[in-house]
């Protein structure tokens, strides 16, 4: 047996305990489930910022490009930085 048990095994043991161990068990199992809850809210909420991050990223890209566009020249401003330090020398 590979440690698992049905659900009906499992109420065939569950009606085999006393009151108070059936309400212990069901808080258990209630406190069991509220962990599983909040860490799939924490995951889709990471995923959710992630997303956010990224979106706002790639538009502060899109609003630089939009701001910079005809104000340089890439190839212009390396040739123009290597003349400088080529007159340093």
């Amino acid at each position: 047996m590979n440690g698992k048990v049905t659900l009906e095994e499992a109420e065939s043991i569950v009606v085999k305990l006393l009151p108070n161990e059936q309400l212990k068990l069901i808080v258990k199992i209630g406190e069991n489930l509220s962990g599983l809850m909040y860490q799939q809210i924490d995951e889709e909420q990471r995923r959710i910022d992630h997303a956010k991050r990224i979106e706002d990223f790639i538009k502060m890209c899109d609003e630089m490009k939009v701001k910079t566009i005809g104000k340089t020249d890439s190839v212009e401003d390396i040739h123009q930085i290597r003349e400088e330090r080529m007159e340093r020398f």
